[in-house]
């Protein structure tokens, strides 16, 4: 038999090591490859042959690996650029040499797009030997045609309850003390995030990517809410932007190597316009930042459930020597009880493109999200699986890239 590598790329989610122990169970339970390697930091780590055996992974490994969160391979922002032919041929020299036969890649619309290319690369090339299989993970939720991502769920649930904490926080004062509370999420094109803190009923303002921001409507309702209940909660998603597609963003936005906009500032810009404009006499700003996708005690159990069981599936479809150059997604079931079916679809099909918060699922003048969205978003943050603690915080397992 030949082997395997898993790999990991992009931001990372409370979940995503819950996939690759997947695909390492997967081949403990039907050895499709002698060995099971995992690559250290991604495309980037592969290329220079940073590897962990993952192989013999005990039960209590498997078990810690799948609570722990952020990335335990380490992660990159590598771009796998068409043009740099020098890239495609390492890495498949690399693969050749350590017999490696697929490369699982968990990672978001890029790793996808990584996926695409190094199978595209393979085929036009006459190399049947190599496969790329892609798991999707992202805390976004905006990779098309799934129906949610691995990751989205957990950030999703760890949000609705910090809104729902803060506001019993801010709500405590008398009506003599009027105060908006302002939470910023992630979410640079689509508001999935955002509009998740609405499971707590307690929005009172919600500022998606996909609605255009106002000012003057925007503090309209602050002030409507100031004199109504001498309180307003507000969240607000990072990518938030005017008609003109600027960013509300009070910083001024730059880009990474995709290409793609470094924000931040979102709830510091409307905390300014309140105050500026005397509609609140106070503000506070919580950015939850990179607390949103690694706070892994509020993972949500059907998203940890179902990441793992993506890479016992991507495992098992790989046994199918012509699998190669797709991703591995979920679709939901009809009727009423809550479940998925695992699906295959060309990478291709899912890079560079998003699935933006749907349009006719944001009520007008930034009252929240329709019963539609909620039902939609309900499920998917049920339940919450057992965490083993060690010396009163969450057991992890170390990062392999900090091991010797």
């Amino acid at each position: 038999m030949s082997n395997c590598i898993v790999a990991q790329s992009g931001g990372p989610t409370s979940v995503i090591n819950a996939t690759v122990a997947g695909v390492v169970k997967g081949n403990q339970m039907n050895p499709l490859y002698d060995h099971v390697y995992g690559g250290l930091n991604g495309i980037e780590g592969i290329l220079a042959e940073r590897f962990v055996d993952l192989t013999n992974m005990s039960e209590e490994e498997n078990r810690i690996l799948q609570q722990t969160p952020s990335s335990a391979l380490g992660s990159c922002r590598y771009k796998m650029k068409r043009d740099n032919v020098e890239d495609f041929e390492k890495l498949l020299h690399i693969m050749e040499k350590y017999d490696i036969e697929t490369m699982f890649y968990t990672g978001g619309n890029d790793s996808m797009d990584t996926v695409a290319a190094l199978s595209e690369y393979a085929a036009e090339h006459g190399i049947a030997n190599r496969r790329f299989i892609g798991c999707p993970k992202t805390v976004d939720n905006d990779l098309v045609v799934i129906d949610h991502c691995p990751g989205f769920a957990s950030a999703a649930k760890f949000i609705a309850m910090t809104a729902l904490q803060t506001w019993l926080d801010v709500t405590v004062y008398p009506p003599s003390r009027q105060e908006v509370f302002i939470l910023e999420t992630m979410g640079r094109d689509a508001g999935w995030l955002a509009a998740s803190a609405c499971l707590s009923g307690k929005i009172d303002i919600l500022i998606l990517p996909e609605d255009v921001f106002d000012k003057e409507l925007f503090l309209k309702r602050v002030r409507e809410c100031i004199a109504e209940k001498s309180k307003c909660y507000v969240v607000v998603s990072e990518g938030a932007r005017y008609a003109d597609g600027s960013y509300i963003a009070a910083a001024e936005s730059k880009n990474d190597l995709f290409g793609h906009a470094v924000l931040g500032g979102a709830g510091e810009a409307l905390e300014q316009m309140i105050l500026e404009s005397g509609a609140a006499p106070r503000c506070k700003v919580q950015d939850l930042a990179s607390a949103q996708r690694s706070h892994a005690t509020e993972q949500s159990l059907v998203d940890r459930t179902e990441a793992y069981r993506l890479g016992l599936s991507a495992h098992m479809h790989s046994a199918d020597k012509s699998f190669t150059g797709q991703m591995v997604g979920m679709k939901r079931r009809e009727g009423e009880r809550y479940d998925v079916e695992y699906f295959t679809i060309p990478a291709k099909e899912v890079a560079n493109y998003v699935k933006h918060f749907p349009a006719d699922w944001i009520l007008p003048e930034y009252r929240g999200i329709t019963q539609e969205a909620h039902d939609y978003l309900q499920p998917l943050i049920e339940g919450t699986p057992y965490i083993t603690y060690k010396n009163g915080l969450p057991a992890y397992v170390e990062p392999y890239y900090l091991r010797d």
